[in-house]
């Protein structure tokens, strides 16, 4: 087994990130929400509340436009997401949650709450504040998405 202090920030990073999605993923498929996968889910996170382009999601998603297009297929006739034309250019379509995702995302969000109240217990309000505000703080270095402040959510630009 590796000692902690030579596991790389990286790990330790994703190892709490996996323990969350699976849970959420467990709690999902005991709601009957098991008709999706993860890469699934990772492309349907991406879709602003007004829709989004096919191309911004795997563009966000780090994927092709065409493994985008077929993950969003997939959604699509399993009830998730719906295309509808973008207002902004006739030619283009957003892809849009059905209210089948927002269900699941309710969900998801109660599956979060409870496990960061796990953590912060376990870590304790002060250092569950810093860990927050510093994982922020990395965001705006990591996250070329991530909103700068004071500007409109992504997907409604």
């Amino acid at each position: 087994m590796v000692a902690e202090s030579e596991l790389n920030t990286g790990l330790l990073l994703f190892l709490p990130y996996r323990a969350l999605e699976n849970r959420i993923f467990a709690a999902l498929a005991e709601a009957g929400f098991d008709d999706f996968t993860p890469a699934q889910a990772r492309v349907m996170q991406r879709i602003g509340p007004n829709g989004t382009r096919l191309t911004e999601l795997a563009e966000q998603a780090q994927i092709t436009k065409q493994t985008a297009g077929f993950l969003v297929d997939q959604l699509e006739k399993a009830g998730y997401v719906t295309r509808l034309p973008d207002p902004t250019d006739k030619r283009a379509r957003l892809v849009c949650l059905a209210e089948k995702a927002s269900s699941a995302q309710r969900i998801g969000a109660a599956v979060v709450a409870e496990v960061e109240k796990e953590w912060e217990a376990h870590l304790g309000s002060r250092r569950m504040k810093q860990l927050r505000e510093a994982l922020t703080l990395l965001r705006e270095i990591t996250d070329p998405w991530a909103e700068p402040p004071g500007s409109a959510p992504v997907g409604t630009r």
